[in-house]
């Protein structure tokens, strides 16, 4: 039997290892969930950890002021 479509979409994100940079939840720290690969990818450079605490700083802003998403950029023209 063939997976529907959200159920697919479920499998993509479990089998991509979304989480926080530290680790922990994202309601405790502020933090944007993204892949583990982007993460690591991001971590080990300066700009990338820049860009990352930024994203962070941004996603705390908008949790602040009640909105449930926040347009941080991290993960503007990727395709997922």
């Amino acid at each position: 039997m063939a997976l529907r479509k959200p159920q697919q979409s479920l499998n993509r994100w479990t089998k991509q290892g979304w989480r926080t940079a530290s680790g922990k939840k994202s309601s405790e720290t502020g933090e944007v969930y993204a892949p583990k690969k982007t993460i690591k990818k991001l971590k080990s450079t300066k700009k990338g950890r820049a860009k990352l605490a930024s994203a962070n700083r941004a996603k705390r802003v908008a949790t602040s002021k009640g909105k449930q998403y926040a347009k941080h950029g991290l993960h503007k023209g990727k395709k997922r």
